[in-house]
């Protein structure tokens, strides 16, 4: 990297006395820019990294959502998959009937 900057320096070189000005000018300009507290490059950054995993996140939650909608739909409109969420997940039996739970 400061190779490229001392070739940059010496394409300038005394023809253009502004023009060393303006290199160091811009040079200070970035380095505030990357150390600023308010309008830190490194902060907007992480802020973009942040976004992009909170809407990944939103999507991943309504796509749960969703999911659960569909359950909730299906076991309120159908009996049969109701006594068998009851029977598989709370061990619901109908009278005289015996229950076996084997933990795997």
């Amino acid at each position: 990297m400061f190779e490229k900057i001392k070739d940059i320096w010496h394409r300038l070189g005394p023809r253009t006395p502004m023009g060393k000005w303006v290199f160091w000018a811009t040079l200070a300009f970035l380095v505030l820019i990357c150390v600023n507290r308010k309008g830190n490059l490194i902060r907007w950054v992480e802020a973009g990294f942040t976004l992009r995993r909170q809407e990944r996140q939103i999507e991943n939650y309504v796509e749960q959502n969703r999911q659960l909608d569909e359950k909730i739909r299906n076991l309120s409109t159908d009996r049969d998959s109701l006594e068998t969420y009851a029977r598989e997940n709370f061990y619901f039996s109908e009278p005289e009937e015996d229950v076996y739970i084997l933990n795997e």
